[in-house]
């Protein structure tokens, strides 16, 4: 990206944010186009394809704040069209630096890095860009070297896609397929952009320098080469594929190992799984978005599991020993006598493993009251309670003799 185009472009009307919003607002924005605008929602629509590279070129810059900073000061500087007629301190129309007699020629990156004659801003704005564009001012010699930089490797892009696993899967872990599309290196060309059997050649505008330029006022500033789009590489004869670009968008489908412990909405990083990297250059990182399905009998509460497990009155009255299941197999647990509904008994280890450990399974009691009784079991509870001397409840009964609760 030039940096003309990341001034001219306005990120935060991609995401439908405010200029003020938080990163969890910017974060929640792109989430949502994300899913909107994913290639795998969206096959063969070319539209949303390129909208959806334009909503993660927004969040990759709005998303880091170093990155937000830079670009804020930058439209804030030059407006929000990028132009560059008054400069702050004092760069004006057609008398160029005092002293000067004709037209001097900078890159852009010399402007930023000058102090004017009102006093403007020194130094730091020249870093600013080129740390987002790979390198400081230095002239159009620099300008070159973004340009040579350009068109040499480049890191392929960053990939987001969703998984939907079970529970037993997002606790133990699993291997699983995923089938997705993203941009690639050109089966037809390897990623040259030329058609087989033919080559690029030097570009006769800017004969290989990928910048040219272009006069303004008492200025002439450096851009790229509009002939070769700042690559320094013409292509006469472009690949039938990929229409000279080197990159086509292809379905794949690579195996992914996702981790045990993994919570629902979790986003794992798989380093150099994403988009194959551009002229040999390294490929970007895979980013999976976690769903988990819910489990007919357990719950999850950080790392341990929940269970509900209902037991009669009499196991609850006397004590019992019961057999309750966990995710790999099936335990012992010693309910004791006098157990209340509502009590939680902890079963060490048996829960989701995390960085070497074990969470512990919850087990809840629940008295299960039965629902309808034959006659002996009637005449059975009636002796019982006639044969109970103790309230059950004491403070509710004190409250009512009382007069009501104070």
């Amino acid at each position: 990206m030039s940096t003309r185009d990341f001034i001219e472009k306005d990120y935060y009307a991609e995401l439908g944010v405010p200029k003020d919003a938080d990163a969890a607002a910017i974060k929640k924005a792109y989430r949502k186009l994300a899913r909107d605008l994913h290639p795998d929602k969206n096959p063969n629509n070319a539209e949303a394809e390129e909208r959806f590279k334009e909503v993660s070129e927004a969040y990759d810059v709005l998303s880091d704040e170093k990155r937000r900073s830079e670009y804020d000061e930058a439209r804030r500087l030059f407006g929000a069209g990028g132009r560059t007629g008054g400069f702050p301190g004092g760069f004006g129309g057609g008398g160029g630096f005092p002293g000067g007699g004709g037209t001097s020629t900078f890159d852009l990156g010399d402007l930023l890095g000058q102090t004017g004659a009102g006093g403007g801003r020194a130094g730091g704005l020249g870093d600013l860009f080129g740390g987002l564009f790979g390198g400081g001012g230095g002239g159009a010699g620099s300008a070159r070297a973004r340009s040579q930089a350009a068109s040499g490797p480049a890191r392929g892009q960053d990939v987001e896609t969703e998984a939907t696993l079970s529970f037993e899967e997002a606790v133990l872990g699993v291997t699983v397929p995923l089938r997705m599309q993203s941009p690639g290196a050109c089966p037809t060309c390897s990623g040259t952009g030329a058609r087989p059997g033919t080559s690029a050649h030097t570009c006769p505008v800017c004969q290989g320098a990928g910048v040219t330029s272009r006069s303004q006022g008492a200025f002439a500033f450096s851009e790229p080469c509009r002939n070769c789009r700042g690559t320094g590489q013409v292509i006469d004869d472009p690949c039938p594929t990929c229409a000279g670009s080197g990159i086509t968008n292809q379905t794949r489908t690579i195996t992914v190992r996702i981790p045990a412990g993994v919570k629902d909405g979790q986003r794992i990083r798989l380093a150099g799984k994403g988009a194959p990297g551009r002229r040999g250059g390294p490929a970007g990182d895979l980013f999976v978005v976690v769903h988990v399905t819910d489990h007919q009998l357990f719950g999850r509460k950080g790392n341990d599991l929940t269970l509900t497990v209902p037991v009669s009155f009499p196991e609850a009255a006397l004590g019992t020993t019961l057999t309750v299941p966990t995710l790999d197999g099936s335990v012992s647990l010693k309910v004791p006598a006098g157990t209340t509904s509502g009590r939680t008994l902890r079963v060490r280890g048996r829960g989701v493993p995390s960085k070497g450990r074990h969470g512990d399974l919850l087990v809840t009691v629940e008295v299960a009251v039965p629902a309808t009784l034959t006659s002996a079991q009637r005449t059975a509870l009636e002796s019982l309670a006639a044969e109970l001397d103790e309230d059950p409840r004491p403070q509710i009964t004190a409250a009512v003799k009382n007069g009501g609760a104070r």
